[in-house]
């Protein structure tokens, strides 16, 4: 049984994705194949690595990241996110296809307006390109061309995996609750931004055997990293409670464990 698993962008909502993945490795779930949009690629990156998700969050709890971002004065950018490399560097092979499982890491070619899908090459450089937020980061060049955050064009980038799965697991971290009313213009940009990169969930969601959605977490900040212990928790109970009244992933496992 071929299993892969699809994270999806969300900037420190993705933290969620720790979560999750740290209880779906309690189960002994095997993946064959991690694809992953911005945040997403990170917490693919680190679990293709063999870095466990509880550490690899405890490494992101550690790092002081506002003493890696500078500004990028004079370019397409207020930060320079390459200089974010020796945080990744310490933890990660330098190239994708030397990870311990088959990673897929989804960026915008932001030169010619198309989606692209990473399998190969630096890693760390393509994890960056997956993350650079337009307006906020400086644009990463790869083979003379400018890439910008997958989640532009493809913040769930579960193609990779259909037709090559036998299952498809979903990891997502954008989920909006209702509202009757918005506070401020902020929270109206906000809630419209994840609106957009949400607006092919429904279609992309049927092609997934089991969806983990954290309810709520949409309204969390993309840069609030105060929120980060809260985060990971909630979708590693999130997870937990999804996993346990599935069918389907339980005949999962009966079958993986049938096949060791």
């Amino acid at each position: 049984m071929k299993v892969g698993i699809v994270l999806s962008g969300g900037g420190v909502r993705g933290i969620a994705h720790l979560g999750v993945l740290k209880a779906l490795k309690k189960t002994g779930i095997e993946f064959s194949h991690i694809t992953g949009t911005s945040a997403g690629s990170i917490a693919g990156a680190f679990y293709a690595a063999g870095v466990d998700p509880e550490e690899a969050f405890n490494i992101f709890m550690r790092t002081k990241l506002i003493k890696f971002l500078r500004p990028a004065l004079g370019s397409l950018g207020l930060i320079n996110i390459e200089r974010t490399a020796d945080i990744f560097s310490s933890h990660l092979p330098d190239r994708i296809e030397q990870l311990a499982m088959p990673l897929t890491i989804c960026a915008t070619n932001f030169s010619e307006g198309t989606v692209a899908y990473f399998k190969k090459g630096p890693l760390t450089k393509t994890i960056h390109a997956s993350c650079c937020i337009p307006g906020v980061f400086k644009p990463i060049m790869i083979h003379d061309k400018m890439y910008v955050d997958g989640g532009v064009l493809n913040n769930f980038p579960i193609e990779p995996l259909i037709g090559h799965c036998d299952y498809i697991i979903g990891s997502t971290c954008n989920h909006l609750n209702p509202v009757d009313k918005i506070t401020g213009i902020t929270k109206l940009m906000q809630r419209a931004g994840i609106m957009s990169i949400n607006h092919d969930m429904e279609r992309k969601s049927k092609f997934c055997n089991l969806l983990i959605e954290p309810k709520g977490m949409g309204d969390i900040n993309t840069f609030d990293t105060k929120k980060a212990e809260t985060i990971y928790w909630l979708a590693y109970e999130e997870a937990l409670k999804t996993i346990k009244s599935n069918e389907s992933f339980q005949d999962l496992m009966k079958k993986q464990h049938e096949d060791r």
